[in-house]
């Protein structure tokens, strides 16, 4: 039994990848956006909201973040039933809103990407052009 165990961790050149890649694509489309990544235990890694952006989407775009790392799927995968509920019980830090994506890099859970502030289509698809700049594993 080994007391240490080897894992894997976002770069900061990732991170900054990943914000570019995500303002670039929310530029292209006319929407500007809230951009949140954590990594795996959901702790903030970078965060910025666009000028223009609705200045709450960032707490949205951090709960989605935090969803997908926490979780390892999909924010909006959360079950309507329970959605309420949890989102209560966790002081809003888990919810189903759609533009919270996992980072999986090579089959493993680095991190989650949350967006917010677009149509819940628009969030998802900056969050996959997030994933995509850094060559990790599709949603």
């Amino acid at each position: 039994m080994g007391f240490t165990e080897d894992t894997k961790a976002l770069s900061n050149a990732a991170i900054i990848t990943m914000l570019d890649a995500g303002c670039a694509k929310a530029d292209a489309m006319g929407q500007p956006q809230c951009l949140v990544i954590v990594d795996a235990s959901g702790v903030d890694l970078g965060a910025l909201r666009m000028r223009g952006a609705k200045f709450l989407s960032l707490r949205s775009a951090r709960a989605k973040a935090q969803t997908a790392a926490s979780t390892g799927a999909q924010s909006a995968k959360i079950p309507e039933g329970i959605r309420m509920a949890i989102a209560q019980a966790s002081d809003g830090a888990v919810t189903g809103l759609a533009g919270g994506l996992p980072i999986y890099m090579g089959g493993v859970l680095v991190g989650g990407i949350g967006v917010g502030s677009g149509s819940g289509i628009q969030d998802i698809e900056v969050a996959e052009t997030m994933l995509a700049a850094i060559g990790a594993d599709p949603a």
